[in-house]
C-alpha cells in the first residue's frame, strides 16, 4: 500500500511502550500499579447515567443536528457566559470528545507551513494535530520555569513570528497541572493581538483546580475574536467514555470547522447529549466531592515526595504532577514500570525530557503503594 504523506509525518505515541509492557504484565498476572492514566476513577455522577438511560428510552437515538442538540448548545453557551465569554448558542460545536474539537479546530486553521506554538510540556497529541494539518511546530520550553508561563513570556514573543498562525495554550495543564496566572495570559493576549495571532484555549482541565481559578483567555482585551475555546465532559464529570465535548468561538470559525464537523462525524451522540445537559446543570456537588478528593491525593503525593527527597512542582489543577528522573525518562519509565510495577508516562512524550508524569487519579492507598515500590527499586 502507498501511505499518505500526512499519516507518515507521525510518530507513534512515546507511550505505547509502557502501555503494551503494562498490559503484558498485567496479562501475566502483575499488581501494576497505574499511574499513567488520563481519567478520573470516579464514576460517571448516577444522575448523569439516568438522564442518558432516560434519553436512550424516550428514543434519543437518532440523528442530531449537526453541530448539536439546541438544549446542550445553550447549556454550553450559559456555562461560557459565566466563565465571561459573550458566546451563545450559535458557536458552539458538540463533538464526540474534547479530543476532537481540537482536531477540527486544527484542520479548520492550519495551513501547510503555518507555525504553530506550543507550551512545553503540552499533551502528546497536539504535535500529531499539528503534524497532520501540515503545520510546523516551534516550542517554548517552561520546564526551567518550573512550569510557569509568566516567566517564560519573553522566550514565547521571541518564538512568535510572521508565519505563527496558531498559539495553544493549556491552562490548568496537563502534564504538569500548572495554572497560569493572569498575568501571564494577559501577556498571551498582548502578543496575540500585536502580532494577529489565533489563540486555542484548552480549557478541559478547568473545574479541577486547587485554589487558582483560572481565567478563560478568550475574556482577555481583544481576544474575544481570536480565541477558539476547547472544553468537553471527560474530566470533571467522569465522562470519558462517553465522548462529549465542543469547541466556541467566532461564527465564522464555527462555520468553517462545520463542514469538516458534518463531513466525518456527523453528529455525537443524541442521547449522550442529553446526558451531558445534566452534567452542566445539575452536578456541582459530585463535581466539589472529586475535586476534594484530588485535592487530598495531590497533598498526600507531594508529602510522600518530599520524604525521599524528590522535588516537584506544585500542580494547582488537573490530577497531575511531573516529577524529575533520569535524563533517559524513557527508559525510567520502563523500569519502573519492569522492576516495581508501577506505570508512568515518560516526560519526553510531552516535550519535557528528564522528567515523568505521575497521575494521583488513584486511591491514597495504592499512591503510597506506587511510592514504597519505587523507593524498593532505587527509582527515587
Amino acid at each position: 500500500m502507498n501511505f499518505s504523506e500526512r499519516i507518515r509525518r507521525v510518530e507513534p505515541s512515546a507511550t505505547l511502550a509502557i502501555s503494551n509492557l503494562a498490559a503484558e504484565l498485567e496479562a501475566d498476572g502483575a499488581d501494576v500499579v497505574d499511574l499513567s492514566v488520563g481519567e478520573p476513577d470516579f464514576p460517571t455522577p448516577e444522575n448523569v447515567v439516568d438522564a442518558g438511560k432516560a434519553a436512550m428510552d424516550a428514543g434519543h437515538t437518532g440523528y442530531t443536528s449537526s453541530n448539536g442538540i439546541p438544549e446542550l448548545r445553550e447549556a454550553i453557551a450559559a456555562k461560557l457566559r459565566e466563565d465571561g465569554l459573550d458566546h451563545g448558542p450559535e458557536n458552539v460545536i458538540v463533538t464526540p470528545g474534547a479530543k476532537q474539537a481540537l482536531y477540527e479546530t486544527m484542520q479548520t486553521l492550519v495551513d501547510d507551513g503555518d507555525e504553530v506554538v506550543l507550551l512545553d510540556p503540552a499533551w502528546v497529541s497536539y504535535e500529531a494535530m499539528v503534524k497532520l494539518a501540515g503545520g510546523e511546530l516551534k516550542r517554548v520550553d517552561l520546564a526551567p520555569h518550573d512550569f510557569q508561563l509568566e516567566p517564560a513570556l519573553d522566550e514565547l514573543a521571541g518564538a512568535i513570528s510572521e508565519d505563527t498562525e496558531l498559539l495553544v495554550v493549556n491552562s490548568p495543564n496537563n502534564p504538569t497541572g500548572a495554572v497560569y496566572s493572569d498575568a501571564a495570559l494577559e501577556g498571551v493576549a498582548d502578543l496575540a493581538v500585536d502580532n494577529d495571532v489565533t489563540v486555542l484555549s484548552d480549557e478541559i482541565y478547568a473545574e479541577i483546580t486547587y485554589g487558582e481559578e483560572p481565567t478563560s483567555l478568550g475574556t482577555f482585551d481583544g481576544m474575544a475574536d481570536r480565541t477558539v475555546t476547547v472544553n468537553g465532559f471527560s474530566k470533571a464529570y467522569s465522562m470519558t467514555g462517553w465522548r462529549l465535548g465542543y469547541v466556541a468561538g467566532p461564527e465564522e470559525l464555527v462555520s468553517e470547522a462545520g463542514k469538516l464537523h458534518s463531513h466525518s462525524v456527523s453528529c455525537a451522540t443524541n442521547f449522550v447529549q442529553r446526558a451531558g445537559v445534566e452534567a452542566l446543570e445539575n452536578t456541582d456537588d459530585a463535581v466539589d466531592e472529586m475535586v476534594e478528593a484530588f485535592a487530598e491525593r495531590r497533598t498526600f503525593l507531594l508529602d510522600r515526595l518530599d520524604e525521599e527527597g524528590v522535588g516537584a512542582p506544585e500542580p494547582d489543577g488537573a490530577f497531575y504532577l511531573m516529577i524529575p528522573v533520569d535524563e533517559d525518562d524513557q527508559q525510567w519509565c520502563e523500569s519502573a514500570l519492569e522492576d516495581a510495577h508501577v506505570a508512568t508516562v515518560p516526560g519526553s512524550a510531552f516535550g519535557a525530557p528528564g522528567y515523568a508524569r505521575i497521575s494521583y487519579a488513584n486511591s491514597k492507598e495504592r499512591i503510597g503503594e506506587a511510592v514504597d515500590r519505587l523507593v524498593d527499586a532505587d527509582l527515587l
